[in-house]
């Protein structure tokens, strides 16, 4: 079982959050499902997914996403998902 806390910041405080959380064992192979799972509870578009981004959540268990790393607009300052025990 794994949990990922998800908050979207606008303006400099949290203007959403969500928690998602799966029974099954984590893999970064499935990151990208886990990620628009989470996008599309928040009813935001997914942003593009690189190897940093991976690399940054598996090193220190958080993750951010800027406005550049979405194809569409997006309204907000940052996602940033974060690994709950």
């Amino acid at each position: 079982m794994f949990r990922i806390w998800a908050k979207i910041y606008r303006n400099d405080r949290i203007d959403s959050q969500t928690v998602y959380e799966s029974e099954r064992k984590f893999t970064y192979s499935e990151f990208f499902r886990y990620l628009s799972e989470i996008c599309s509870s928040l009813d935001v578009p997914t942003p593009v997914l690189l190897k940093p981004h991976i690399f940054q959540y598996a090193k220190f268990n958080h993750v951010v996403f800027r406005p550049s790393d979405f194809i569409e607009k997006v309204n907000f300052q940052k996602l940033v998902l974060e690994n709950i025990s």
